[in-house]
């Protein structure tokens, strides 16, 4: 046997070579859920010491927090809606504007004063049943009209806040059920109701997207429609329901809104489908779908209400604060792009 062929069939060095890849344990385990999750976790305490550090007592008290945690939790409910429609790799720009249209739906004279004859529960029902049939309206186009989920999310967002200014006429209505009121109003072991909401449907977010077949279907939608439909997932019925998921969590911060600002208006929601976005994409769900996470959307709301207490206590600019948005998007797309990429890298490797 020659050198050369002797020398072939010698076992690789101790060290490994280029066709066998040392494994960095470290390096997985920062580019999973657990390493974003982490650094999340370390930006929101960065942003506590910055806070403590410039508003000292005010920003520490106790008060403080619940307010951050109030303000955090009806937006925080949208944004686990959001979720599993970015996960299946679509977009719902409306939400915003259907929790408007359910605020102004639920305090109409004539639904009030059915409530107070019968229950409060009545407007509850309203609002969720509003924030259901958007959502349904929304995913059907979707998925049997073929429709772009920007173009009908979008279409759906101008319409949705049209109505609920024809019908209003512009104007604030006042809550004037007051059984409702006391309800949203409680506090349960000293934490405001509206909190709780927040956990619970975090929570059953949670199990629905890790621990049912409803959040594997949502995360295979996402990462291939196609291989999904071949798999045998009813694709078409799925992303409707996952619209009217969305349009749910729209009614329920909704309720939450009405009880916090004792109204309803067209006004209510504006904006926040932009801010829910935000925070999804930010706590680590991609946005071109196949992954989520409900632990990171709860850190990401909880990141976004902390920056803008620190900026309120401040006396900053809203301008400035919508620059610090803006600039926490941006890092937090390209660093889901480079984990993208890498994750990429990586299955293709494995084939």
């Amino acid at each position: 046997m020659s050198e050369s062929t002797t020398a072939a069939l010698q076992p690789p060095p101790s060290g490994g070579t280029a066709a066998e890849p040392r494994s960095n344990p470290l390096g997985k385990f920062l580019g999973g859920s657990a390493g974003r999750n982490i650094g999340l976790i370390i930006a929101l305490a960065l942003l506590f010491i910055v806070g403590a550090v410039t508003s000292g007592e005010r920003f520490l008290n106790l008060d403080n927090m619940l307010t951050i945690l109030r303000y955090a939790s009806i937006f925080g409910v949208i944004a686990i809606g959001a979720t599993f429609v970015i996960t299946a790799g679509g977009i719902d720009l409306s939400v915003g504007s259907v929790m408007g249209l359910t605020t102004v739906l639920a305090t109409l004279t004539s639904v009030q004063l059915a409530a107070t004859n019968s229950s409060w529960l009545l407007m509850v029902v309203v609002a969720l049943a509003v924030g259901v049939g958007t959502g349904l309206i929304n995913g059907v186009i979707i998925a049997y009209g073929n429709v772009v989920a920007f173009i009908a999310t979008l279409a759906m967002l101008v319409a949705a806040r049209g109505v609920a200014e024809l019908i209003s006429g512009r104007s604030t209505q006042i809550v004037i059920n007051r059984d409702f009121l006391s309800v949203m109003r409680s506090n349960f072991l000293g934490i405001p109701l509206l909190i709780w909401i927040f956990l619970l449907v975090a929570v059953a977010g949670w199990f629905l997207l890790n621990r049912t077949t409803f959040g594997r279907r949502t995360v295979a939608i996402g990462g291939n429609l196609e291989a999904a439909r071949l798999a045998g997932i009813k694709v078409k019925r799925h992303i409707v329901l996952l619209y009217v998921l969305s349009g749910l969590t729209a009614g329920i911060a909704g309720i939450m809104m009405m009880g916090r600002t004792t109204a309803g208006t067209s006004t209510h929601g504006l904006l926040y489908e932009l801010e829910v976005i935000a925070a999804v994409v930010v706590g680590g769900t991609l946005l071109i779908g196949g992954r989520g996470t409900i632990v990171g959307t709860v850190l990401g709301v909880l990141l976004f209400s902390t920056l803008i207490n620190v900026f309120t206590q401040n006396n900053l600019d809203t301008s400035v604060q919508a620059v610090a948005r803006g600039a926490i998007i941006v890092v937090a797309v390209l660093l889901q792009q480079r984990f993208a990429v890498r994750g990429t890298g990586r299955r293709k490797g494995a084939l």
